[in-house]
């Protein structure tokens, strides 16, 4: 069966960095464009980033451009979120999602999940 399974979350300082890696099994990854949403408690699911299939194009939520960066290795099966100048504001639970068509920052667009990972930014 598809797994999703993410790792490399944890707790760390305002403007500290983590990186977030989704590593991908029980599908042909290569034909799947990849993406990381976010969960707060007490808020809903948002899009955080996109990559596509061979990592020619990505996409970004406004609120973490310039500070995150999403990529892939077709090749180990795993996408990656790396995250510099945290900040509080993006303490939530992070999952990866796998799509094969649909928009990039709908959730309803992805077939499969990962369980996710807290990231926890103290100030």
């Amino acid at each position: 069966q598809v797994q999703l399974v993410e790792s490399g979350g944890g707790l760390v300082q305002a403007g500290g960095s983590l990186r977030l890696s989704c590593a991908a099994s029980g599908l042909t990854f290569s034909s799947y464009a990849m993406g990381w949403f976010r969960q707060a408690p007490g808020k809903e699911r948002e899009f955080v980033a996109a990559v596509t299939w061979i990592s020619d194009t990505t996409y970004y939520a406004d609120s973490v451009k310039g500070r995150f960066t999403i990529s892939r290795d077709n090749a180990k099966n795993t996408v990656y979120l790396q995250m510099n100048s945290l900040k509080p504001e993006d303490t939530a639970v992070y999952y990866c999602a796998a799509r094969r068509g649909g928009y990039y920052y709908s959730a309803g667009s992805y077939a499969y999940w990962g369980q996710g990972t807290q990231v926890t930014v103290s100030s």
